[in-house]
């Protein structure tokens, strides 16, 4: 009796304790929950009208893309500046942002997206939404936060391709993308590993390392804009007012903001486990030989790609080059472990992106299915 008593409140704290790491998770983000209730809750008071329903969808899908992307083009600009005020370099960013796609809007007739989105299965202005449609960019907001690097081309346009066919060529174009990717980073890191690790034990970077990096940066994200801002703003007419491309920049100018602010969202991770990329000499590299794989493919095609896969590439060849040149925090098996992990999430991610389409999307689902 005594022991049976005694025992009780001894099990009673151990699971106290084994359920505190949940609690603590749910008081941790539960700003985050918040939000993302809210959106649901008022996607589904204004899904039936589009007019207002367009521009959540953009709003959250503006905010969710960037986001998750930000880790391939401004993910090793966050990790080599974590000193510098985060306001100027979300005004340096910010400035590119709003150049790029005016001069877009400008050149090609109301169009922010490079005329990405006039690829056929993309080019026909949405008239309503699906409940789904619009959740897609809430569904990646969640995955960001597991610090999962989702394509957002196939989550966001899947989910709006008129036929399913051109579903397909955004994804042999993006397989390619990856590897191209890695076939490159392993040639130009065999060549130059070697030498980026003398620099970087030997002294500082000079000042000009500096320059020169935020140059090939703002080169960079000028580049992936051109890529994925259909992404953002395939919710929106394919030609914008001059009202509405307002609209358009204030809001991803102001996420920009918030996002610097944040020192980059959770999957900022896959660049900070990555070998040296705090370097700003070996962050300088990675943002060249990437900003040139991206504008080969988009003076290759008009088809939209996926700029992740693209970039997951380039991080397993550098790495596991890197490794075999004996240039590397990590070891060959510890290379290959980084890099499939890599390929793993964003497949994860392709996987409940086409989940999603085929739910969200009756002409995908119909081309599908044949019917």
């Amino acid at each position: 009796m005594t022991t049976q008593a005694q025992t009780a409140p001894i099990s009673s704290s151990a699971g106290l304790t084994a359920g505190r790491p949940f609690v603590t998770l749910l008081e941790k983000e539960r700003f985050f929950l918040m939000g993302i209730a809210t959106a649901l809750i008022a996607i589904g008071i204004f899904q039936p009208y589009a007019g207002i329903a367009r521009w959540i969808g953009f709003a959250l899908a503006g905010y969710s893309a960037v986001a998750n992307d930000s880790v391939q083009t401004l993910g090793t600009f966050i990790a080599s500046n974590r000193g510098k005020p985060w306001w100027s370099l979300w005004l340096f960013i910010g400035a590119i942002f709003l150049a790029t796609v005016a001069y877009s809007w400008v050149t090609y007739s109301g169009d922010v997206t490079f005329e990405r989105l006039a690829s056929k299965g993309f080019a026909e202005t949405p008239t309503s939404f699906t409940y789904l449609q619009l959740a897609a960019p809430v569904v990646l907001l969640i995955l960001t936060r597991f610090g999962i690097p989702v394509s957002t081309t196939f989550l966001l346009l899947t989910c709006f391709a008129t036929e399913a066919s051109s579903v397909g060529k955004v994804l042999t174009k993006s397989l390619m993308g990856y590897a191209v990717a890695f076939g490159a980073a392993i040639v130009v890191w065999m060549a130059v590993a070697k030498i980026v690790d003398r620099w970087q034990q030997g002294s500082e970077a000079k000042p000009w390392w500096r320059v020169f990096q935020w140059c090939t940066t703002g080169l960079l994200w000028s580049v992936w804009l051109m890529q994925d801002a259909s992404n953002i703003a395939v919710y929106l007419p394919r030609s914008l007012s001059w009202v509405e491309f307002a609209a358009f920049g204030v809001t991803i100018f102001i996420g920009l903001g918030l996002l610097f602010k944040l020192g980059g969202e959770k999957v900022q991770k896959v660049v900070d486990e990555k070998s040296r990329v705090v370097d700003v000499r070996a962050a300088t590299i990675v943002d060249l030989v990437y900003a040139v794989i991206l504008y080969v493919f988009k003076i290759q095609s008009g088809i939209p790609m996926s700029t992740t896969w693209v970039f997951v590439g380039l991080l397993a060849g550098r790495e596991i080059a890197m490794t075999f040149r004996g240039a590397s925090d990590h070891g060959m098996k510890n290379a290959f472990k980084l890099a499939g992990k890599d390929l793993l999430y964003v497949t994860i991610g392709l996987v409940v992106s086409l989940g999603l389409a085929f739910a969200a999307n009756d002409a995908f689902r119909e081309g599908i299915l044949g019917s």
